[in-house]
Parts: structure tokens; sequence; C-alpha cells
């Protein structure tokens, strides 16, 4: 028994270490492919080699068909798009989307059944007629047709270049982890089966084309080399002579292609995982070739238009790139390396076995960065083909890593994204590395993400700065602890054990952990944990003019700088600025201001002290502040031309606490404050002396105080973006309640309607007296256009405040009920109450066809508004404005709504009584009336997430 015992032992272990033992499965494609470029579509067979190398039996195949991800807005690739700001796929125009369709598959000869996926339209599940067994290999077969989108994402059309990627039916990938079916995105990128490729693509013979792998028909490699002659001679003018001798080769090769409408060209690869190509009749190739360390010899390939300058060295920026990778990493493992620049969606390039597409208009040193990005994919994603989706630091991380090696081989510099400027004043004050200035303030925000996060989780910020830039922060510190060479080698033997497999994240660490002679799990855990690779250095102060963001990991700045300001009582003002405002933010921040008021010879100041706690748990950041400021506001003129300025002094304490969301993807954001406005304003009495009979004026100063509490709820998305602030607000004899909720619907074309809801309800402090209402005056619910002595807390800017003549008294604030119109010279102003008030504001662009100031050479936004309300006094018995009141008309805003124009056109009754009897001459000129919204520039914003 205890020999049976023993050899069940050694059985059980033997087969759990085989079960263990690494495997993939195999396809491999043979596909014909025609190309109709008049109606956008490929038609196409598909034959499928599947090798089930698994242990286990498989009844069915996931099969991706990621051309449906251009079919309709209900996709996760339209949904993430709109997630990251984008809306042109979302508003698109049906013939510029696109899908794929007219499958029928085939087993072994047999009719097999396809399954909808229950969420994504863009995967499908092949059921087997035949159970495929391991070891065993069937052959799949189907026709499909595809509708070409336009390019939205990395393949597609624009106009009749085309970029084909995504294109064909691919099976998911089954790994030890089981299945992995995934729809298509465009932030997140892929994991597919390794295999041997046979591509034939038909089209009209005038394309050049370019595809992953070896092309097979020589009469093609030769029309594009004469093809490249030609345009060559046209358009340097070589001499008579040259231009005989090409001649007769040149016409020779496009006779063999003009004998016929179309061709067929043959492109073989094996050991790939992918397959792309391109297409365009107006393109040129560059050829060149490049012996590897072993001689073996490459060919190198670029296609680009003949007006791409940045181009012409191309090969020759592709050949470092391979010769720098193959030193590093390990030979490169193809015999043909090719790049085509085409315009697909966005800025970069995108990486496909043997060929990169990059995006135009580089200039020579950033096209050499990104190819040599793109073509270093041929090693991370090409050969160590690991599940990008899941684990994108391992692809575009470790690039990365590669990325800044090269760079500070070739250019003496590690930085990738650099400020290109011919200011010295501005290149002085930005970083030599803008990228690491971004990690370093997103990490300081604490917005960050762990390296090991799946693509799709990323926010749009970090997917870049943590997947790409921190990964290979990160892989410099494991090269700095495990020494250059010793992490070298790890790294040839990494690609030497996993090339063309999928390694993991273990099989990464355990290559490195074998080679280090040290324990290195601490550094593999830190791609778990959010936060800065190494504890920041101790900064030393530094005094210096204006602003920088130039060594903020060195310095702790305080910046001085002139300052100058206006209004009407001060006139110009003059005088500096201190702050400490830079990026990343400190905690404690500060910004003073004194200025010297011209017309009133008084000294004015502004001010903010700030100390900002942030965290990753609920509270996202905790803001406590105390700002202040002190200018003149009004001003007396008395009977002998003395004047004298009346000034207004604020002090308010305040916290806010901003909350934090568990899905770093998401929008919303909510937030609580609360602040006390401590007040002192001047004001002006006059006491006549019965004795002297003549009358006194004094200016006596006057404390008053608001207590502010305001909640606010909104979605920065894309597509109908919101807004809702419930507000309570107290003083002396009264609180205020308001809810103001705004909501923006997109139009199709572009632009769209806002729509804001305002609710309001003012509640006295014990009995509603003739005294309480007088002195609450300037606090009541307003439907008129708020005027400066209804900004109460002194929170906007008005040029004039107090003026109630000039243009000056045209300038509104939006409060309350935002209506538009004027009623400044009435006692009671127009819809203006003590009890209740309701309002409904409509804005809306104007399509560009039918707007008058489309002409023009600079664009100004024209909106229409509509404003509609109603309050308490409306629905009393013999109300003097009827039940609901309206103004509406056109709006112009300039600087993004930092100043905005209204011109009333329509309104109600009660208004046109008001203008008739208070406005004699230049109607029209003086119910015009603008607001000046500098508020609106106290936030900076990240991925739509404030930085200050």
């Amino acid at each position: 028994m205890k020999r049976l015992s023993l050899l069940i032992v050694l059985c059980t272990s033997f087969l759990i270490s085989k079960s263990q033992a690494y495997w993939q499965q195999q396809v491999n494609f043979k596909i014909a492919v025609s190309l109709n470029d008049t109606a956008n579509t490929l038609d196409a067979f598909e034959t499928m080699e599947y090798t089930n190398n698994s242990p286990d039996t498989l009844n069915y195949i996931w099969i991706h068909l990621w051309p449906n991800a251009f079919k309709n807005d209900k996709t996760a690739f339209t949904d993430q798009q709109l997630e990251n700001g984008r809306t042109d796929f979302y508003f698109s125009n049906p013939e510029d989307r696109g899908y794929i369709n007219r499958l029928n598959f085939k087993v072994n000869g047999l009719s097999a059944r396809l399954d909808d996926h229950p969420q994504y339209i863009d995967i499908a599940k092949l059921i087997l007629p035949v159970l495929l067994l391991p070891k065993h290999t069937i052959t799949i077969t189907t026709p499909f047709h595809e509708k070409i989108p336009y390019n939205f994402s990395r393949g597609g059309h624009v106009g009749q270049s085309y970029q084909i990627t995504q294109w064909y039916p691919k099976p998911a990938v089954y790994d030890k982890s089981g299945w992995h079916p995934i729809p298509y995105l465009d932030q997140g990128e892929f994991y597919s089966e390794f295999g041997n490729y046979e591509v034939q693509i038909t089209l009209p013979n005038n394309y050049v084309v370019a595809a992953t792998g070896e092309l097979q028909n020589n009469e093609e490699k030769k029309w594009l080399a004469d093809r490249k002659i030609s345009f060559a001679l046209s358009s340097h003018h070589q001499d008579e002579n040259l231009r005989a001798n090409r001649k007769s080769n040149s016409t020779q090769s496009a006779k063999i292609l003009s004998s016929r409408e179309s061709k067929t060209l043959t492109f073989k690869q094996d050991n790939i995982h992918d397959f792309a190509w391109f297409a365009d009749k107006s393109y040129v190739m560059d050829h060149d070739t490049l012996q590897l360390p072993s001689k073996r010899v490459i060919d190198v390939y670029s296609f680009y238009p003949p007006s791409s300058m940045a181009w012409k060295k191309s090969t020759q920026f592709i050949k470092d790139a391979v010769r720098a990778r193959s030193s590093w990493l390990g030979e490169y493992p193809y015999n043909v390396v090719k790049a085509w620049e085409t315009k697909m969606g966005f800025a970069g390039g995108m990486e496909y076995p043997t060929i990169t597409s990059i995006s135009p208009g580089l200039a020579e040193k950033d096209l050499d960065e990104t190819l040599e990005h793109e073509v270093g994919h041929n090693w991370f994603y090409g050969a160590l083909a690991t599940n990008e989706r899941d684990h994108p630091w391992m692809d575009e991380g470790m690039n990365t890593y590669f990325d800044l090696r090269y760079n500070k081989m070739k250019y003496g510099t590690s930085s990738l994204v650099n400020i290109k400027t011919k200011s010295s004043f501005i290149a002085n004050r930005f970083p030599d590395n803008a990228e690491d200035l971004l990690y370093r303030t997103i990490i300081k925000l604490k917005k960050d993400q762990p390296i090991e996060t799946t693509s799709q989780k990323f926010s749009e910020i970090n997917y870049g700065l943590i997947a790409y830039y921190k990964t290979a922060r990160w892989m410099q510190y494991l090269e700095k602890q495990i020494g250059t060479s010793v992490f070298d080698h790890a790294m040839q033997e990494y690609y030497t054990k996993w090339k063309f497999k999928h390694p993991t994240p273990a099989d990464f660490q355990k290559v490195v952990s074998d080679l280090a002679g040290k324990d290195v799990e601490p550094i593999f855990n830190m791609i778990n944990s959010k936060g800065s690779i190494e504890p920041p250095q101790p900064r030393s102060a530094k005094l210096t003019a204006f602003v920088s963001f130039k060594n903020t990991d060195k310095y702790r700045y305080t910046f001085l700088s002139p300052a100058i300001g206006y209004n009407h009582y001060d006139k110009l003002m003059i005088g500096g600025l201190v702050h400490n405002f830079t990026l990343p933010p400190d905690n404690f921040q500060y910004i003073i201001s004194a200025l010297y008021g011209t017309g009133s010879k008084k000294l004015n100041a502004i001010g903010r002290l700030q100390y900002t706690k942030r965290s990753y748990g609920l509270i996202q950041k905790a803001e406590f502040s105390l700002s202040g400021e002190s200018f003149s506001m009004d001003e007396f003129t008395d009977s002998v031309g003395n004047k004298t300025d009346l000034r207004f002094r604020k002090i308010v304490p305040a916290i806010k606490v901003t909350f934090n969301n568990k899905d770093a993807r998401s929008t919303i954001a909510n937030s609580i404050q609360w602040k006390t406005f401590l007040l002192r304003e001047q004001g002006l009495l006059f006491n006549y002396d019965s004795v002297r009979q003549i009358y006194n004026i004094t200016f006596p100063e006057s404390n008053t105080y608001l207590n502010q509490l305001k909640f606010v709820s909104e979605n920065h998305r894309e597509l109908y973006p919101y807004q809702t602030e419930l507000m309570a607000e107290q003083s002396t004899d009264f609180v205020k309640l308001t809810l103001n909720s705004n909501y923006f619907f997109n139009y199709h074309k572009g632009g769209g309607m806002s729509v804001r809801l305002f609710a309001g309800k003012f509640l006295y402090l014990g009995d509603k007296t003739f005294t309480k209402q007088f002195a609450t005056d300037r606090y009541h619910l307003n439907m008129t256009g708020a005027n400066g002595y209804e900004d109460y807390t002194y929170s906007n800017y008005f040029i004039g405040r107090n003026e109630f003549q000039g243009y000056q008294s045209q300038q509104i604030m939006i409060r309350d009920g935002g209506f538009k119109v004027r009623t400044d010279q009435l006692s009671a102003k127009v819809g203006k109450t003590d009890d209740w008030l309701a309002a409904l504001n409509l804005k809306s662009t104007v399509p560009k066809n039918i707007n008058p100031l489309s002409v023009l050479p600079f664009k100004i936004p024209f909106t229409l508004f509509f404003d509609v309300g109603t309050y308490a006094e409306a629905w009393q018995k013999n109300s003097s404005t009827g039940r609901f009141i309206y103004d509406g008309g056109i709006q112009l805003s300039i600087l993004h709504d930092f100043i905005n124009i209204y011109i009333p056109v329509i309104y109600s009754k009660v208004y046109s009584n008001y203008f008739k009897s208070t406005i004699s001459q230049n109607r029209f000129w003086k119910n015009i009336a603008f607001s000046i919204d500098i508020q609106k520039f106290n936030q900076v914003k990240i991925n739509h997430q404030p930085i200050l």
C-alpha cells in the first residue's frame, strides 16, 4: 500500500506539473480581400486553421468582429470616447460609420452557429458543430463584407486613403485564465493569438500599398521603386541624360500594371498576431536595408506623401530604432520593417507587426521619437505579446523606458514631451520635460492610479502618465536597484524566453528575480500602489518673476510680478503681486496683491491664503482658506466739488470638501463648502442740523456678515453635462434658500442648448417688518438683471459697481432668475420678491448656415437666450405683471464666456412699459446689458478635474 500511495503521489505531481506547463493556441490565417474604393467597402474570404494546444476540450470560440464597434452609438468604443470627451463619432453621419456582415461560418465544412454576445455587438460566440479536442486542429471559413468607416480611431478611410486595421474576424485568446473576449476600445489595445498569415489584397492598380509582412510580388516592388524615381525627377528637375536613362525602366514597369485595371498583392508573415494594411494613390516609398549583428539583412520601408519633408530621413530613423532595440533586447525578429504616414483619428502612432502608422505633421525630431516608439513595439506587443488590455504597462510602459534611453543616447535628454516655443522668456519658465511635470502633478493631486491597472479603468490622463511614463520611471528605478548590467541581462533573457508568447507580470518578475540575486518583491509590489516611485527630495527656496514651471522638483518658488487693475472709482490701479502658484501645487498656497488707485489715491488689496489636504480616501480634497479684499465701490461729490470714495473690506474664512469618486474615469464631482463673509462697508449719511440749518454729511461704516453653505453636484461629461447647486445663506434677520440646476443638451451638428432651472425661497427670522424688508432689500430674490449693489458678497467684478448712468450701469450678473433686462430705476424692481421665485433660462447656439456673424474672419459665439419666470407676488390678486414674465434676445460671448453681451429683443409688457417711461432716447443701446465673469478663470482643469 505504501508503494501504491507513493506512486499515486508521483503521478499526481507529474500531472499537476504538466497541467501548469505553458501553452498557447495557434491560429493560421489565409485571407483574400478586395477593396471597392467607390463604396469604401471590403469583400473577403477568410480561412483559419485553429489548433487547440490547451488541455481543454472546446465547444465554442469567441470571435472578435471589431468593425462593428463603428456600427452605431451604443458600443463600448462609443461609450469610452464620450467618457474621454470626444463626440465626433457619436454625432457622425451614417455614411461615415462602418460594420461587418455577410458572415457564414463553417467548421471543417459544417455550418456553425454564431451567437451574439450579451453585451457587445463586436463580439460573437462561434458554436462548434464538433468538439475541438486537445492537440487537434479545425478549419474555420467565412466570407465577410465590411463597410469601412471614416477613420475615427486607428483604422478606416480618409477620402480614398485607406488604413485597414482590426478588420477581419479573429478569435479571442484562450489561455490558462480562460477566454478573453474584449470589445474594441480607443483607449486600450489588444490581445491576440499567434499564427502564420497569408493575405491577398486586390485593389485598383494605381494604389500604393504597404502591409504587415513580406510582399511576394516582385513587379510591384519594381513599380514602387520607379514611382519614387519619377517623383524625384519631376520634383528636382534632374538633367535630361538621367531622365532618359530612367524613362525606359519607368515606362516598362508602368505598362505591366496599366495593362490590367486591378492588381492582387500577396503578403506573408509567420509568428504574428495581427495584420494591417494601408493604401493610397498619392504616396511614394523609400527603401533601405539594414544588417543586424547576426549578419542578417532586413528591408526598411517608409511610405508617405511627397510633400512630407520630415519623412525624407524616415528610413534612417527606423534603422536607428532597430539597431538600438536589437542591441538592448535582442535581434529584430522579422525580415521587414515599415512605416506609413496617415491620419488615424488621433495624434501619434499605432503599431502592428512589422508596420506602424504615424500621424502627419510631425517635425523631424518628433517623427524620429514617434517612429522609435512605434518600431519598438515589434518587441513589446509584437514578439512579447502581453495582454495589453489587462496589463498595458507591460507594452506601453516598458516601451517608453527604452524611448527614454534612446533619447538620452541620441539627443542627450530623456525628455519625451517638450514645450516648443521661440520665446526664451517662455522657454525659461517651462520644464524640459513637460510629461514629468504632469506626472508629478497628478500624483500630488492624488488622482493617480497604480501601474497595474487595466486599460479601460485608467482615466484618460492616467493612461498616458501612469501606464506609459510612470512605468518607465519604475523601470529606471528597477535598473538602479539591481544594476544596469543585470537589468540589461534580465531584459534580454525575458525577450529570448518569451518571444512569440504571452508573458504575464509574474513571468517578467520571475526572470528578473532569478537574475537579480536579491529580493525584488518590494520593487514589484510598487506596481500595485499609488504615489511616487521615489520620495520627493528637499527643495530650496527661490525668488523669481511672474511664474515658472521649471525645476519645480528642486525649488519652492515665490513669484513677484507687477499687477494692474481698474474700476470706475479707483481708476487705473498699479501695484505688485506675490504668489506661489505653480505645478505641482503646494499644500499651502498664497496670492497677495497691493494696488494703488490713481483715481482714489488709496491703497487697495486682494489676497488669498489656502491650505489643502488631499487623500485617496472618501475626502479627496479639503481646502481651508482665508481671503480678503479692499477696494472703492462708490463715490460721492458734494456741492463744492469735494469727492469722497466709499470703500468696502471683506474677510472670508472658508472650508471646502471635495469627495472622491471610486471610479477614476467618472466625471462626477461632489463638494460641500462653508463660507462666512465678514463685510465692512462705508455708507453715506445726511443729518440735518436744525440749529445751524445745514446738512452734515458723514460716511459711517457698517459691519455685516453672511454665512453661506453650498452643496454642488456636477458631471463634466462631454455629452449632456449638468450641475446642481443647493445653497443656504443666513444673515441678520433672514435665511435664503436656492436651487440652481444647469443642464446642457448637445446638438448633432455641434453646439447645443443650455437649460437653467432656478428656485428660491426667502425666509425672515422672526416677524416680517418694514425695517427688515428695507434692510434686506439687496438679498431679495430677483428676476431683473442683478446690478453691483446686489452683489452682496462682492464676489463678482464690476467696473462701476454702484453706477446708474453710462455703460457701467449696464453691467449685470446672472443671479436668481437670470433675466437680462434691467429695471434699476424703479424703487421696487420688476420681478423682485422677498417670498419665493422660480425661473427657467434657455440659451441655444445658432447653426452656422443662419448665423450672420459667421462671415467674420474671427469667431464670435452667437447664441439666443430666453428667460421665463414667476414669483409669489405674481399670483396675488390684481398683480401688475401677470403670473409669468419673460425676456429673450441675442447673446454674444467673448473669450469663452468671459464677457457676455445681451441684446433683449422680446420681453413682457411690464418691461416694455418700464423702458418707455424711463428711457426716452437711444432705447435700443441702453437696453443692452453685459456681464464680466472673471471668476470663470479661477480653475485649471486636467481631464475634467480641477487642479487648484
